[in-house]
């Protein structure tokens, strides 16, 4: 369940990787260690990324619940600027992105970077979506 609005999310995958979506709010799940998959996958520097989310250790006890182990997850601010607010599993279990919040850390770390990260994201979205349901 997205732990934002509480709807139904949708799995994802392309060259591996499995993405949680919710189609309702646009929010994007990743279990822990599929940031950096997606960004090497995608051809961006995740060691230009992930610094920016590890700096932000720790954070305030937010509303949202993780969807694997449900315990509240921890809010805490990431980006080149402190301006983007990124939920935590507190056990580690994964990282929850608003809509558009992936991009924003993504281009605020790694400018030139971002662009390939937004076409491997749209990739697995057109991907996906597309298909048609078995039995058409």
């Amino acid at each position: 369940m997205c732990p934002n609005c509480k709807k139904p999310m949708v799995v994802l995958e392309l060259e591996g990787v499995e993405v949680d979506r919710c189609l309702q709010c646009g929010g994007t799940w990743l279990d822990a260690g599929e940031l950096e998959l997606v960004l090497r996958l995608a051809g961006a520097a995740a060691e230009k990324v992930v610094p920016f989310l590890e700096s932000g250790a720790g954070g305030v006890r937010g509303s949202r619940r993780c969807p694997r182990c449900r315990r509240k997850l921890r809010v805490f601010k990431a980006g080149k600027d402190k301006n983007v607010e990124l939920d935590r599993c507190p056990r580690g279990h994964g990282l929850w992105f608003d809509a558009s919040e992936l991009e924003a850390v993504v281009s605020s770390a790694a400018e030139g970077d971002a662009v390939h990260v937004a076409r491997f994201f749209s990739e697995i979205y057109r991907s996906e979506l597309t298909k048609p349901e078995k039995g058409d």
